[in-house]
């Protein structure tokens, strides 16, 4: 584990590759996920293998990363990409994210210029504004009480739980990005991963912000729910399906 002091963040992150390579990976987490999953691990370690500096890091406020789970935002992980980026000079840069960490890798994709390709596997929303999706139970609760429990099994012990209290305000705070409009603007090649028996995601909602991106796109499938860190087969599975990608559009 490293701690990377960037202009406003200290971040705890998992990195292999050259640290000369001209090209940087960021593997994005999904939400509350840590950058020590095994899956993580593997995608860092394959695009280290393909020639990147990559690396996955805890968002602020999470796991190893110091800071109050306050910190927890898409706004600060968002922040915590870019100034990423910027500390190791602004490279040609992959973003792959997982769950909400998909969400991500289109978000920065779409708003930072250095971001050239984005992957997101088994990704969150495109859009978080309510205007897309009906209010969730459990939902009034979390407002009323200000924080709801998150509880995560520990990545070298999986029998093994960390609550984290995430607070109302990472909802509220999430309500402000809806990605619609950037994925049909945005021409960068871009891989979209779906599996076929999520429930947390449905294929129904990768298939959509597949259809609305612009050109170029990929589309592919892979036969798992949401949780494909707990099989190293389908882990291995998205590399392949990484490295094709890539060899096509030449990253």
């Amino acid at each position: 584990m490293s701690l990377i002091q960037t202009k406003s963040f200290e971040i705890a992150a998992y990195i292999k590759g050259d640290t000369g390579s001209k090209k940087l990976a960021l593997v994005l987490p999904g939400r509350l996920d840590t950058k020590d999953y095994p899956h993580m691990h593997s995608h860092v370690d394959y695009l280290a293998e393909r020639g990147y500096l990559a690396l996955s890091f805890d968002p602020p406020g999470t796991w190893e990363s110091p800071g109050d789970i306050s910190l927890y935002t898409m706004t600060n992980y968002l922040k915590a990409i870019n100034e990423l980026i910027e500390y190791f000079g602004n490279r040609t840069t992959l973003t792959v994210g997982h769950s909400r960490g998909g969400s991500m890798a289109m978000l920065a994709a779409i708003s930072n210029s250095y971001v050239t390709h984005f992957i997101a596997v088994l990704m969150g929303g495109y859009s978080y504004d309510k205007k897309y999706y009906e209010w969730l139970p459990g939902e009034e609760v979390w407002k009323q009480q200000g924080y709801k429990v998150e509880p995560r099994d520990l990545p070298e012990a999986p029998e093994q739980i960390r609550n984290f209290n995430l607070p109302y305000t990472f909802y509220e705070d999430s309500t402000q990005y809806d990605m619609t409009e950037g994925l049909k603007n945005c021409t960068k090649p871009k891989l979209f991963i779906l599996g076929t028996k999520d429930v947390t995601v449905k294929p129904v909602v990768t298939r959509k912000a597949f259809e609305l991106s612009a050109p170029p796109k990929e589309l592919r499938e892979i036969d798992s729910d949401h949780n494909y860190r707990l099989n190293s087969n389908l882990t291995n599975e998205v590399n392949v399906l990484i490295g094709e990608f890539l060899d096509k559009h030449g990253n």
